[in-house]
């Protein structure tokens, strides 16, 4: 793996990240790194989904773009889920 491709699947973490936690209403108190990963993780889980949901036959790869920003919504969803909620005083 270059240097090239790694700077890609950040900038596209971030990007897929970013338009996941705008889709998504309410507050997620997640930083630059959080938001990469869960871009990324939202391509991978697109693509498996796709895979899964139409049965192709392939090496498995990350998903799309529209892809990608479903997967990261359910990504954030399942963050939502799993983090306990933080509560003011």
């Amino acid at each position: 793996m270059t240097i090239g491709v790694i700077i890609g699947w950040i900038v596209f973490g971030l990007v897929i990240g970013f338009i996941a936690r705008l889709l998504v209403p309410g507050r997620d108190p997640m930083g630059f790194i959080g938001t990469m990963l869960v871009g990324v993780a939202g391509s991978f889980l697109g693509g498996f989904l796709v895979q899964l949901l139409w049965g192709l036959d392939g090496e498995f790869e990350p998903a799309s773009w529209i892809g990608s920003i479903v997967g990261a919504i359910l990504v954030v969803l399942a963050v939502r889920q799993v983090r306990p909620e933080r509560r003011l005083r």
